[in-house]
């Protein structure tokens, strides 16, 4: 009589993805952007206890609390192959239209995971900035990027670890101290679909010293010569962790756009720890992919750190939009302020799950977290828990969450007005999304987005 253990299919496709993140590792980095050996070492034993983690660990199941609106059972029917050394070149157009002229020269490009020094260009950025990949990091900025790298709290969770695993090379930002940059740092992930269906993961650092000051773009999408949200059948896979360092009153602008193809999935982790008097502002859009899930990790480290999220996640068909947000305060004197809004439409189903943790240290915080969401058909869906937590006794917090449709009567004025049913429709949707779009500091991506927007409503 012999005894079967049942291995569950989650760990199985794990053990899967992590061999291919293993396997293309070695082979991604271009080699006149090689690292040096004390550095490579170094890496090496980051990227094998990443590994460890990950092979204690399973792919999440609604099972898990974090995970129980969003089913990944579709990602484990497709097997996805790990980035190859030379990626496809995208077409010049495709890539033209994902540019932004603010960034004309300072701009970083990676394609399907690996930097594309050919497609980049970095002319503009005064100094004090470092804007490349891991390779070209000064030696000072490299003796120094233990510090930072892979070191921001939650960094055994099970897709954080498998990017880990997987590291070589990392898009980095690294701005000197009291160093204000005016110029847009615009860091663009493409992915170009084959026959066989690709895994890619991408990984940015940014660290802004003391008393500096930055705007940035992380920018996800697929190379599409037409829109995106048509399916081609070509799945891929983008596993994307950020982590950014603001230290004492640094500034940090962070626009996070993921506009992936239809049949993407896509998972990606922003971590955040802002050191005293420090300010972070997210703003995140996320229009693309079948499955689309953004975790937004912020960490108050210091008195009087000041927070703002703002995002927008515009689904329709059968898309699922995941996004969990966590701001975890310590300290007294910090300020929220969160607004995230869904549209939804078809069979679509968002996601908001947005934690506020104000615990006794943090006294005297002013905190505020409002998600509101539109359904625009019977069959689309919306999950939302904001979440506040509050020990502390002296402080003014508020959160709430709307679920509503299209107002008859908003409708009907407008159409009074004489405008059609659909043109008013249209009009309160751009009305709804643009709270979020024009809050956008860069006017190009306002009207890329508002396009987008429009032509979907």
């Amino acid at each position: 009589m012999s005894n079967q253990v049942a291995v569950k299919p989650e760990v199985t496709y794990l053990d899967q993805l992590l061999h291919e993140a293993r396997g293309s590792a070695s082979r991604i980095v271009p080699p006149e952007f090689a690292l040096d050996a004390q550095t490579a070492a170094w890496l090496q034993q980051v990227r094998d206890n990443a590994a460890t983690w990950v092979r204690e660990l399973a792919i999440p199941t609604k099972r898990d609390e974090e995970w129980r609106f969003t089913d990944l059972s579709k990602l484990l029917e497709v097997n996805f192959a790990g980035a190859l050394p030379e990626p496809p070149e995208p077409a010049d157009a495709a890539v033209e239209l994902l540019m932004l002229p603010e960034a004309s020269d300072s701009r970083l490009i990676f394609v399907n995971g690996v930097f594309a020094p050919n497609l980049s260009s970095l002319t503009g950025l005064p100094e004090g900035v470092f804007v490349g990949n891991l390779g070209q990091l000064p030696a000072n900025e490299r003796q120094r990027i233990g510090e930072y790298l892979a070191k921001q709290p939650g960094a055994q969770e099970v897709f954080t670890a498998l990017n880990t695993a997987g590291l070589t090379d990392a898009a980095v930002v690294w701005v000197a101290k009291n160093q204000a940059v005016e110029t847009l740092v615009h860091l663009l992930f493409i992915t170009v679909t084959g026959e066989v269906p690709v895994f890619v993961q991408p990984r940015c650092l940014v660290v802004a010293e003391a008393g500096s000051a930055l705007t940035l773009v992380e920018h996800y999408a697929t190379a599409a010569q037409g829109c995106p949200d048509v399916s081609t059948a070509h799945p891929y896979f983008t596993n994307a962790v950020t982590e950014i360092w603001a230290q004492e009153n640094a500034s940090v602008v962070h626009l996070r756009i993921q506009r992936d193809g239809a049949d993407a999935f896509h998972i990606g982790k922003t971590a955040v720890s802002q050191a005293r008097n420090s300010r972070y502002a997210c703003h995140a859009v996320s229009l693309g992919g079948k499955l689309s899930r953004h975790n937004l990790e912020v960490f108050q480290t210091g008195e009087a750190t000041d927070t703002s999220l703002y995002g927008l996640t515009m689904l329709a068909g059968e898309q699922l939009g995941d996004t969990h947000s966590t701001i975890a305060l310590n300290h007294p004197h910090g300020t929220t302020n969160q607004l995230h809004k869904c549209i939804v439409d078809d069979r679509a189903h968002a996601v908001f799950n947005g934690k506020v943790f104000v615990p006794k240290p943090a006294q005297l915080t002013n905190a505020a977290q409002l998600n509101r969401n539109l359904l625009l058909s019977p069959k689309a869906r919306v999950d939302t828990k904001p979440q506040l937590e509050i020990t502390a006794d002296n402080v003014k917090c508020s959160h709430g969450a709307t679920v509503s449709q299209l107002e008859a009567d908003e409708v009907f004025y407008l159409q009074s007005r004489g405008l059609d049913r659909e043109a008013s429709c249209n009009l309160l949707m751009d009305a709804f999304a643009g709270e979020i779009i024009q809050q956008l500091p860069v006017v190009s991506l306002r009207k890329m987005l508002s396009q987008c927007v429009a032509c979907r409503s």
